[in-house]
């Protein structure tokens, strides 16, 4: 399970979050609006969408472990080709290259993580959370590697995380053949009803919009408020607050009725969104990105295990695309929002804002809501 959370440190830590630690000297470079930064998250977000509404077919004709492998070699391969170009529209499409790359790992890879932690049924939630919190270990590894790059330009910051990327695929193989494999039966050809979600795909897609706002723009407003010195710390401990939230929310996951798990992880996030707007102390800016690395993904890791509660098995995958194409969804959304107020008067902290109310939101909407079959285990 170690090995294939590479694909999402490579995925997520690389294709999405990385790109924050890089806008600054892009934009500088580059001459961009925020409307245009925040774009090239947003076309990140709609390649993510197209990867999720067809990793179903592609699976059920390659197989779960060989989309994997196409979906990772695709994502490294746009990060590295990032680094030849400071066109826009060429960014934009590799940007969106990357997200079909990265959706057909992370739904796949959902996948074959819940097929495999089957058979740990007692340590599922932990063993599903080291899967997404891979994530994490891209950002903590991003932080270490790309400040010393960006000294000489942004270009050289995208090679690197080609690179790695391409490392990890390698180290990912000889994993991805011992694990348990399913073609169209195990990805989503189940029928159930998604009825029963409707209240977390909600909350999911006011999570989708926060949260990107945060970690695209976060950076970017941590320079303009003067604590540019404190960015490599601060990213690192986000990362390293993602590889050890599976700790932390493994048993409110397990425990907590319906969706409240969900509820409590984006109050938190929401907590974490609103700490730099309220002050810009080190301390309060460190707190911020420990609370909002601590549950961000905890939220990913949770509708895995909600589909698994609520769903029957041959539903799985198919519970898995449908929060990954609302995920997708609100993330299209949230760069682009919060891009074009931060654009404004208000700047970057109206639109982080905004954010962190959206998170709020969804935390409200998740509270209470009550799971058809719930006896289903985790």
């Amino acid at each position: 399970m170690a090995l294939l959370s590479l694909g999402g440190a490579v995925a997520l830590g690389f294709a999405r979050f990385a790109y924050a630690l890089i806008l600054p000297a892009m934009r500088a470079d580059l001459d961009w609006s925020f409307t245009l930064a925040g774009a090239m998250n947003a076309a990140n977000a709609v390649g993510y969408l197209l990867g999720a509404l067809t990793a179903p077919t592609i699976a059920a004709q390659l197989g779960l472990r060989v989309t994997f492998a196409a979906g990772l070699a695709l994502t490294a391969l746009a990060l590295l080709a990032c680094a030849l170009t400071g066109a826009a529209l060429a960014l934009l499409i590799l940007r969106f290259l990357a997200g079909v790359g990265g959706a057909l790992v992370f739904v796949t890879g959902g996948a074959l993580a819940s097929l495999a932690a089957r058979a740990h049924p007692s340590r599922s939630v932990l063993l599903l959370g080291v899967f997404y919190g891979g994530a994490g270990v891209g950002i903590l590894a991003s932080a270490l590697l790309l400040p010393p790059l960006l000294v000489h330009g942004w270009r050289e910051a995208w090679a690197a995380l080609g690179v790695a990327s391409l490392l990890a695929l390698g180290a990912t193989l000889p994993a991805l053949v011992r694990l348990p494999d399913r073609t169209a039966g195990g990805l989503g050809t189940g029928r159930a009803s998604l009825t029963p979600l409707v209240w977390a795909f909600a909350a999911y897609a006011c999570f989708g919009v926060g949260y990107i706002a945060y970690m695209t723009f976060i950076v970017a407003f941590l320079r303009a408020s003067g604590a540019g010195g404190l960015v490599t710390v601060f990213w690192a401990l986000l990362g390293l607050a993602v590889i050890l939230s599976p700790l932390v929310w493994q048993r409110p996951a397990t425990h907590l009725p319906g969706a409240r798990a969900m509820s409590a992880q984006m109050l938190t996030l929401a907590v974490g969104a609103a700490l730099p707007l309220l002050s810009t102390h080190p301390a309060a800016l460190l707190l911020s990105g420990l609370l909002f690395g601590g549950s961000f993904l905890a939220v990913v890791t949770f509708t895995t295990i909600l589909t698994r509660r609520t769903l029957p098995e041959p539903s799985w995958g198919r519970g898995i695309a449908a929060f990954t194409v609302i995920f997708a969804a609100g993330q299209t959304l949230g760069p682009l929002l919060t891009g074009a107020l931060s654009d404004g008067a208000g700047g970057l902290r109206l639109g982080l804002g905004v954010s962190a109310l959206v998170l709020l939101a969804g935390a409200g909407l998740a509270w209470g809501r009550r799971i058809e079959r719930e006896e289903r285990t985790a």
